[in-house]
């Protein structure tokens, strides 16, 4: 007999804050606002009811919050390098696994880099709020 934990409503949750956070914090530092509406268009990280299916156990929903906070640091790192691509394909390749869209490469990354995208973007979180 093997005992087998579903996922949490919280670790669910935690699944879209991830995928939130990567479109306002990781996608505007390599690409442009265009770029990231057709991210949105075909859905790349987006969780349906089905997928949300496909990690129903504890274990998966972890490899997958995993594999999303690895990429984020990855890709937030200061010092992006050629190293980290191997760890960066195995967790995207993990996201695959469990049917979320995950299309790009780390080497899109490693070239938006060097375009050097020095712009404000839409998707960015606002630095502060005011209160009116």
């Amino acid at each position: 007999m093997k005992i087998v934990f579903a996922s949490t409503p919280g670790q669910v949750e935690k699944v879209v804050e991830l995928a939130n956070y990567f479109y306002s914090s990781i996608l505007p530092l390599y690409f442009t606002d265009e770029d990231i509406k057709e991210f949105e268009k075909h859905k790349v990280l987006y969780t349906t009811k089905e997928q949300i299916e496909n990690f129903n156990t504890l274990g998966d929903a972890f490899r997958v919050i995993t594999s999303l906070q690895t990429i984020i640091s990855i890709l937030e790192s200061q010092d992006l390098s050629h190293k980290y691509s191997p760890v960066f394909e195995k967790n995207a390749q993990t996201l695959r696994e469990f049917g979320i869209y995950f299309p790009f490469q780390f080497n899109e990354f490693i070239a938006a880099l060097r375009t050097g995208n020095d712009f404000i973007s839409i998707y960015s979180k606002a630095a502060n709020h005011y209160l009116v």
